[in-house]
């Protein structure tokens, strides 16, 4: 083995002498890999094929004090660092250009306590692999829409899912975590133990140290009514209007999406999809109108379980080198003018996998005090994405303007405010739309307290001001 060249935190080239890597490797109980072994480049791959970074080293961790050690390694050495979770995020964050990637998706226990009616999980889970175990025995948390999101990064950033109008976003059902600090040390945080710490990480991002598991409220969630109502795009702006108005009567317990895409078939349609958390009698009243109307191509809402409706989404967003690039926003209100700009922009797909997505946030989750998490924006709205998919990147140039200028044309439409998980790598200046002035303030004291040198800046960075 040789000396090993690395990106410090200024982004200049340094050596490591192999003894120092070495004595990073002995003091893993995970792997250490580096450019050239085996894994190293499946464990650099994610979800968006546009990234193609490549790391100096990767720390597979396999618990808590593998964390500890890389993060203070990288500290002592002033590396570069970017963490890895077990999901998926639009920007590729999670994979640095040259430095040390601190990966958490070995990390993968889930401890379910039934009679206190919450779980442990580690960081490297998808909520797929979540739900599995806590719907073992009749349980949930939000989660995401689809399963193959990470629960850390979802958490992390306040967490829009199904069960949100009932049960709130998956940060509200967050009780505590522990988080690895800039400083090496390793923090329980909480309502009890460090309670500043406990506010940011609810919305806050990966700003504040290395989160190894989180504790989650877990809720009875057994059968659910779910699917997706189809109808053809010329009938998109109908669609539209009708969901908005489908969406102001719902529920608790009904949550509700959209989407303009392409069918299996070929068809450009109008898709809306909604969930029933609870009564399954219930339900059938309450998503009556929607089955009503149209009437769809077709209907497939049923009584169907909690992990399949979480992966009702997932055929739309498949791993496998996709090239991906999107643009997100909230909307307040789905007016006409707005519509006729969606739908007519929507006719002109660049590729059969895009699509715009419309996700309701009301009930439980927007009834929450909107200073009580970091995660502050409560109305009741819609996180709306305009996201490009394709697979050749000689074609990127072309999907990433069509993007943008569609995003553009619905701009002045849009309350302002930005879902911070949904945010793309270009977006830095956008960090502040994801909260409330008096919000970011109070994130900004957080990260001058717990990394006031910015370890921890492959994110959507709030950076420190000390």
């Amino acid at each position: 083995m040789t000396d090993l060249r690395i990106i410090s935190t200024e982004g200049t080239d340094k050596i490591l002498e192999e003894a120092t890597v070495q004595s990073l490797a002995e003091r893993l109980r995970g792997r250490l890999v580096r450019p050239g072994d085996g894994g190293y480049d499946e464990a650099r791959k994610v979800w968006n094929g546009m990234i193609d970074r490549r790391p100096g080293l990767i720390a597979r961790c396999a618990g808590p004090a593998d964390v500890i050690g890389a993060v203070r390694f990288a500290r002592e050495h002033g590396l570069l660092v970017s963490v890895r979770g077990g999901g998926h995020n639009i920007t590729g964050n999670a994979v640095c250009e040259g430095g040390l990637m601190i990966d958490l998706s070995p990390m993968k226990s889930v401890r379910v306590d039934p009679a206190n009616r919450t779980a442990r999980a580690e960081t490297g889970l998808t909520w797929g692999e979540y739900n599995r175990e806590t719907q073992a025995f009749g349980f949930a948390s939000t989660g995401g829409v689809v399963s193959t999101t990470g629960i850390a990064g979802l958490t992390l950033g306040g967490g829009l899912g199904w069960l949100g109008g009932k049960h709130g976003l998956s940060c509200d059902n967050l009780l505590s975590a522990d988080v690895v600090t800039a400083d090496g040390r390793l923090l329980t945080a909480s309502a009890d133990q460090n309670p500043d710490l406990f506010w940011g990480l609810r919305g806050g991002g990966g700003n504040f140290g290395v989160v190894t598991s989180f504790e989650y409220q877990l809720h009875p969630v057994g059968p659910v009514l779910a699917g997706m109502v189809v109808h053809p795009m010329s009938r998109a702006k109908e669609v539209l209007r009708f969901y908005q108005d489908f969406c102001r009567s719902c529920p608790d317990e009904m949550v509700a999406a959209a989407a303009l895409m392409t069918s299996h078939d070929g068809d450009p349609v109008a898709v809306m999809v909604a969930a029933y958390i609870g009564d399954l009698a219930a339900g059938e009243k309450a998503v009556a109108s929607l089955r009503k109307f149209g009437p769809p191509l077709a209907d497939t809402i049923a009584s169907t379980s909690y992990v399949a409706l979480n992966t009702l989404f997932d055929a739309a967003f498949p791993y496998g080198g996709v090239q991906r690039y999107w643009k997100s926003s909230f909307l307040k209100e789905l007016g006409d003018d707005m519509l006729d700009i969606v739908v007519a922009r929507s006719a002109k797909f660049l590729s059969p996998m895009s699509n715009v997505l419309f996700f309701h946030l009301h009930g439980a989750a927007a009834r929450v005090d909107r200073d009580a998490t970091a995660f502050g924006l409560r109305d009741d709205q819609w996180d709306y994405d305009v996201i490009s998919q394709w697979h050749d990147p000689a074609e990127s140039a072309g999907h990433i303007q069509w993007t943008r200028e569609f995003w553009t044309a619905v701009e002045p439409f849009a309350s302002g405010q930005v879902y911070v998980n949904h945010l793309d790598a270009e977006e830095g200046t956008r960090i502040k739309a994801a909260y409330s002035q008096h919000n970011y303030d109070r994130l900004v004291a957080l990260k001058n307290k717990y990394d006031p040198t910015n370890l921890f800046r492959l994110n959507q960075n709030i950076k420190p001001t000390v």
